[in-house]
C-alpha cells in the first residue's frame, strides 16, 4: 500500500510566513511533526493492564516462594535445610542426609535423660551417643535408637550425603566389632540418592538457583562489561570507520574460539579444571560425575560446530565489507551531528536493568513457590526429637514440595512478560532513534534550529503522545510468535523421539519442517516489525499501516538496497556477538573463582549463569548498536520513499549515501 508522503518532502504546501528562511525552517520542521493523532490506543490499554498483572503475578512468587527449596532439601519436619527461618533456626546446616529405611525401626525408649539443644548438637559435631545411658546405647546398636549410626562414608554432594558404597568400610566393620546389628551393603540407597540427585528436575532447580547464586556475575559480565564495549565499539565506529569493520571480524572469531576453549575446559576435555558436583574436601579417588557435566560436553560440541562456521562465513562476507564501511560512514556521520544518540541507548539500558534484577528475583521466588505436603506413609517408623526430648512417630515419614498447576500458569506467564516488555523497550529505542535520523535525512543532512535542539527528546515526546500503542502491539507480535517457538521446543523434541522410535519417516519430516517453517515466520515478523518502527516514526501512521509502507517500500526497492542492507546488518550482527561474546568470556573467569566454588556460593555448573550473561550482553549491544542499525535502515528507508515520490530522483539524499547505493544498481544491472 503506497501512500504519498506530502507533508514528509512538501508536497504539501505550509502556512507561509513573511520570512523566508523562517518558511522553510518551517516546512523542515514539519517533516515529522505533520498532522498527527493517537494510535492503537486498545493495545496500550492491554500492555498497562498486562504490567499490572504481572506486578500481581510476581508478588504472589515474593510471598509463596523460597529459593533455598530448588537446592537443598527438606528435613523429616517439612523446613528447609540450612533455613534461618525454620523451626528450629537450621542456619549452616544445609546438606541433606538420607538414612536407610531399613535401618530405622520403631523405639521405646522416650530419652527423658538426654538434655541437648540444636546448638549443642551441632557443636558435639552432631553426636550424642556419649550421652546415652547403657541401656539406649544397647538399643541404638541394635538400631531401635535413639541414635543410628552413619556406617557408609558420604561425600557432600551439592548440598546432600551421596553414599560412596566401597568393598572395604571401615565404619561398617567397627559397627560390627561392637556388636551392631548387621545391615545391608547399601548399594540400592547409593543409587537411589544418586538417581534423585541427577534427576532432571532436580539438575533444572540447581540451573535456576545457579542464576541466584552468580548475580554479581550477571551484573557486572552482563550489564556493565556490555555497556562499556558497546560505548567504546560506538565511540570508534565515528572516527575509524574503515578499520572497525575489519577489527569486529577479527575479534569476533578471537572471541568465538576463547569461549569454545573455555566450555571444552569446564567439560574435561582439556586441562584439569573440570567442573565438580563434590563440596569441600574429599578423597582424590571418589569421582561423581551428573547431568551438568554431560550437557557441558553437548554444548562443547555445539560450540565447535558454530565456531567452525561463524569463521568459515566471516571469511566469505570478507568481499563485501568495503560496500557495509561506506554505509556505515552514512550512520556516523548523522552519530557525529545528533551527538545526543550516543548516550540515549542509556535510559532504556537503565530500564531493563531494574526490570531484569525484578524478574530474575521473581522467577527464583516462583519457581520455588510450591507447598510443602507431609508424604502419606503405611510403615511404622519413628525418630527422637531433639527439641520435644522424645521420640516421636508422627512426622518420619518425610516432606515433599507440591507443585500446583496455577503455579506451572503463573511461571508461563512470568516468562512471557519478560518477552513483552524486553520488546517493547527495544521497539521504543528503536523508534525514537529513528524520528531523530528521520529529521536529519529530511533536512537535506543539515541540522535544523528547530529540530537540532534535543532532537531525542522531541522524538521521545512525539512516540508516547501518538505512537505509543503502535510500539505496544509491535511487541506483542514479535513476543507472542517468539515465546511461542520456545516453548514449543521441547514438544517438538518428544515427537522427535517418538517418531524415531515409531520409525516415522513422515512425523519426523514434518517435525522438522514445522519448526523450520515457526523460525523464518519469526524472522520476518521481526523484519517487517523493525521497518514499520521507521515508518511509525516517520508518518505517524498507525502499526499495521507502517508496515503495509515499509513492506511495499522494500519491494520496490529491493535490488537497490538489498545487498547493502544486509552486509551493514551482518556487520552490526557480528559487533553485537563480539560485546556479548566478550562478557561470557569474563562470566567463565569470574566462575572460576573460589567464590564461585566454595559452599555456600557454589555454582552447580557455568553453563547456564555464562549463557544468560551472553543473552543479557547481546540484549545491551543490540540496544546501543541500534543506533547504527536503525539509522542505516531509517536512511535507506527515507532515500526509497525520497526516490518514490520524485520519480527515481531523490531530493534530500547526501552525496555520502547516494554513491553506495548508486554503484550497488550497476552492479546488479552488470551482473544481469
Amino acid at each position: 500500500m503506497r501512500v504519498p508522503l506530502g507533508a514528509v518532502i512538501g508536497r504539501f504546501p505550509f502556512p507561509s510566513t513573511s520570512n523566508g528562511d523562517q518558511n522553510q525552517n518551517l516546512e523542515m520542521g514539519d517533516v515529522i511533526r505533520h498532522d498527527r493523532k493517537c494510535r492503537d490506543v486498545p493495545f496500550l490499554v492491554l500492555f498497562i493492564a498486562f504490567g499490572v498483572a504481572l506486578v500481581v503475578n510476581s508478588c504472589f512468587g515474593f510471598f509463596k516462594g523460597n529459593p533455598l527449596r530448588l537446592t537443598h532439601g527438606l528435613d523429616y519436619k517439612g523446613n528447609v535445610c540450612g533455613d534461618k527461618n525454620g523451626s528450629p533456626n537450621l542456619r549452616g546446616i544445609g546438606v541433606r542426609y538420607w538414612v536407610n529405611p531399613n535401618q530405622v525401626f520403631e523405639s521405646g525408649f522416650k530419652g527423658d535423660e538426654i538434655r541437648l539443644s540444636m546448638a549443642q548438637w551441632v557443636t558435639r559435631d552432631y553426636d550424642y551417643f556419649s550421652l546415652l545411658t547403657p541401656d539406649m546405647r544397647k538399643s541404638s546398636l541394635q538400631l531401635l535408637g535413639p541414635c543410628y549410626p552413619v556406617l557408609f562414608p558420604t561425600v557432600n554432594v551439592l548440598w546432600s550425603c551421596e553414599f560412596m558404597t566401597r568393598k572395604s568400610n571401615v565404619s561398617l566393620d567397627q559397627w560390627h566389632l561392637m556388636g551392631g546389628q548387621t545391615v545391608d551393603d547399601g548399594m540400592k540407597l547409593d543409587k537411589t540418592v544418586h538417581k534423585s540427585i541427577n534427576s532432571q528436575s532436580s539438575v533444572t532447580k540447581r540451573y535456576v538457583a545457579d542464576i541466584g547464586k552468580a548475580w554479581p556475575v550477571l551484573i557486572v559480565c552482563g550489564g556493565l562489561i556490555p555497556l562499556v564495549l558497546s560505548v567504546a565499539w560506538l565511540a570508534m565506529i565515528q572516527r575509524l570507520v574503515a578499520a572497525m569493520t575489519w577489527i569486529t571480524v577479527v575479534l569476533f572469531d578471537i572471541l568465538i574460539i576463547s569461549v569454545t576453549v573455555f566450555f571444552y575446559l569446564k567439560a574435561g576435555w582439556i586441562g584439569n579444571d573440570a567442573i565438580s558436583p563434590i563440596i569441600g574436601k574429599h578423597d582424590p579417588y571418589d569421582h561423581v560425575s551428573g547431568r551438568e557435566q554431560g550437557h557441558l560436553h553437548f554444548v562443547a560440541v555445539l560450540m565447535t560446530i558454530i565456531m567452525a562456521v561463524a569463521i568459515l562465513s566471516s571469511i566469505a562476507i570478507a568481499r563485501r565489507i568495503v560496500m557495509a564501511t561506506s554505509v556505515l560512514k552514512v550512520a556516523s556521520k548523522i552519530i557525529g551531528e545528533v551527538r545526543a544518540l550516543i548516550i540515549f541507548p542509556v535510559m532504556p539500558y537503565a530500564l531493563l536493568a531494574i526490570f531484569y534484577m525484578i524478574w530474575i528475583s521473581a522467577t527464583l521466588y516462583l519457581l520455588s513457590s510450591g507447598e510443602v505436603v507431609r508424604d502419606r506413609c503405611n510403615a511404622n517408623c519413628c525418630a527422637y526429637d531433639l527439641k520435644l526430648k522424645q521420640v516421636n512417630c508422627e512426622r518420619c515419614c518425610g516432606h515433599t514440595i507440591h507443585y500446583t498447576p496455577h503455579i506451572g500458569l503463573a511461571i508461563l506467564f512470568h516468562i512471557f512478560g519478560f518477552y513483552w516488555v524486553t520488546q517493547f523497550v527495544k521497539a521504543f529505542s528503536s523508534t525514537v532513534i529513528t524520528g531523530s535520523v528521520a529529521s536529519h535525512y529530511w533536512a537535506h543532512g543539515e541540522v535544523l534550529q528547530e529540530i537540532s535542539f534535543l532532537p531525542i527528546l522531541s522524538s521521545v515526546k512525539r512516540l508516547v503522545r501518538y505512537n505509543i500503542g503502535s510500539v505496544a502491539i509491535g511487541s506483542l507480535i514479535v513476543s507472542f510468535v517468539e515465546s511461542s517457538s520456545r516453548i514449543l521446543k521441547p514438544l517438538r523434541r518428544k515427537l522427535m523421539v517418538v517418531d524415531v522410535r515409531t520409525h516415522d519417516r513422515v512425523g519426523k519430516a514434518l517435525s522438522v519442517s514445522s519448526h523450520y517453517a515457526l523460525v523464518c515466520v519469526e524472522w520476518i515478523i521481526r523484519s517487517v516489525n523493525h521497518n514499520a518502527y521507521i515508518m511509525i516514526a516517520i508518518t505517524g501512521e498507525s502499526f499495521f499501516t507502517a508496515s503495509a509502507m515499509a513492506t511495499d517500500l522494500i519491494k520496490s526497492n529491493i535490488l537497490r538496497i538489498g545487498k547493502v542492507n544486509v552486509i551493514g546488518n551482518v556487520i552490526l550482527f557480528l559487533g553485537k556477538l563480539c560485546v556479548s561474546l566478550a562478557g561470557a568470556l569474563f562470566a567463565f573467569l569470574m566462575l572460576d573463582t573460589h567464590a564461585y566454588k566454595s559452599a555456600h556460593n557454589k555454582v552447580s555448573s557455568p553453563l547456564i549463569p555464562v549463557l544468560v550473561c551472553w543473552g543479557l550482553g547481546f540484549v545491551v549491544a543490540t540496544l546501543f548498536f541500534a543506533v547504527v542499525e536503525v539509522s542505516i535502515d531509517t536512511i535507506i528507508l527515507s532515500y526509497c520513499q525520497d526516490s518514490e515520490e520524485h520519480r527515481g530522483t531523490t531530493q534530500y539524499a547526501t552525496p555520502l549515501l547516494l554513491q553506495p547505493l548508486d554503484e550497488q544498481v550497476e552492479m546488479d544491472r552488470h551482473e544481469q
